[in-house]
């Protein structure tokens, strides 16, 4: 029992700022990014002095957090009109160019996303050989060229060692980024090449009124339990009805984006191609297999910001379960609220037990993970979770049953 506050304490994905913290979107520049994050700091200090790094591991406890600092830095080294330092050189973009803009569509020619294929949620060994011979050739139209791995510790093992051999001799005027919220599942020789940046404290991700108001229903109805299951059941329907509208708005962000520029996107394809070359095309390919190619891709971007969306509200979620295990432990001076002054936190948290209240941040832990991790079914697995959480309806009855 000694051990356990502390896995929740460093192990846990709570989100990473409160109600009031920045909202991001995919239009964002260093200067929009929080400002008590050293790692922004230390990247706009490498870039003034010129002394940027071939490779980066960016990490911390939010993997939506991550992707704005990647694509600000791209942005940087890929913008037309720069904020540039004393000594003249680029330490922020001007978020306006052509080339700014058509890294935030997912257009730009000279910038390559990996993500995680949509089914089997790894990144498999064709999609780094795809990036590895984009970066080697030379950029179409920026001094630079950038690599940008979503969620890198679904590399498999064959992906991983082919990643290592580009690590190991890259090319020049060319920055690949890693992002990855559980980096221990990484190869050790692919962090060792790697120059690591921690993004975590307050403020690294926020949530819209939109979606606050939405915690709070949550919170409500988890709060005055009193039906046992039937109740548990309505807090199930109520995350489904939500990423039932996260996932529109998912398909909706990605088409739209999708048919925004003159070409495809490589940015939302779940590995980058590479430009045509003079090899001869085998008998499958040709228009069909081109569009199946799109289609395909297409869909796997969908999926990746689905996917995205889903971790950001059930992490929302885990911060108020936090909130109730903190005010059991009555520790709110010593650790700030997520949502303070809420009264469904208090009235939970007197219903529950401080073991009750941190096997809460287990369960939704688990659930988390398995999300991520897995190809579970989605409504099962947060079946079950809803069903796991202790939340005092047993104290609840009593009280009602001495009231009466």
């Amino acid at each position: 029992m000694q051990t356990a506050p502390h896995r929740i304490l460093s192990g846990v994905r709570f989100p990473v700022a409160r109600a009031e913290g920045t909202v991001y979107n995919s239009a964002v520049a260093f200067r929009d990014l929080p400002r008590e994050q050293t790692g922004v700091s230390l990247l706009q200090r490498s870039l003034a002095h010129g002394r940027l790094g071939h490779a980066y591991l960016f990490t911390g406890p939010d993997p939506a957090a991550l992707e704005p600092v990647a694509r600000s830095l791209a942005k940087t080294l890929l913008c037309q009109q720069p904020e540039r330092s004393a000594e003249g050189a680029p330490v922020d973009c001007c978020d306006r160019c052509s080339g700014c803009r058509r890294v935030d569509s997912g257009t730009h020619p000279d910038v390559h996303w990996v993500r995680p294929e949509s089914k089997s949620r790894v990144i498999t060994i064709d999609q780094v050989r795809d990036l590895s011979r984009e970066i080697f050739l030379k950029p179409h139209e920026a001094p630079w060229k950038v690599g940008i791995l979503v969620d890198a510790d679904c590399l498999n093992l064959q992906a991983a060692n082919a990643l290592l051999k580009t690590l190991e001799e890259p090319p020049s005027r060319c920055v690949l980024m890693l992002l990855s919220a559980e980096p221990a599942r990484l190869l050790e020789t692919i962090v060792s090449r790697c120059m690591r940046v921690h993004f975590a404290g307050p403020g690294a991700s926020g949530l819209d009124a939109d979606a606050i108001e939405w915690v709070r229903r949550f919170a409500e109805l988890a709060a005055e339990t009193r039906r046992g299951v039937i109740d548990r059941y309505r807090m199930v329907d109520l995350i489904l009805q939500r990423l039932a509208q996260e996932r529109e708005r998912a398909e909706a962000e990605v088409k739209a984006r999708w048919t925004e520029g003159p070409e495809q996107p490589p940015g939302l394809r779940s590995g980058p191609r590479t430009e045509p070359t003079a090899e001869p095309a085998g008998e499958d390919e040709g228009p069909a297999a081109t569009a199946g190619g799109s289609e395909a891709a297409e869909k796997a971007a969908i999926e990746a910001e689905y996917r995205r969306r889903r971790d950001r509200f059930l992490g929302a979620v885990q911060g108020w379960l936090r909130d109730v295990w903190l005010a059991r432990l009555c520790a709110q001076e010593g650790a700030r609220p997520f949502y303070p002054g809420w009264a469904a936190t208090s009235h939970l948290a007197s219903r529950l037990t401080e073991a009750e209240a941190l096997r809460n941040l287990n369960v939704w832990e688990d659930l988390q993970n398995l999300l991520r991790r897995t190809n579970v079914q989605e409504l099962l697995a947060i079946e079950t979770a809803v069903l796991q959480l202790e939340l005092g309806e047993h104290d609840a009855a009593m009280h009602l049953k001495s009231r009466g």
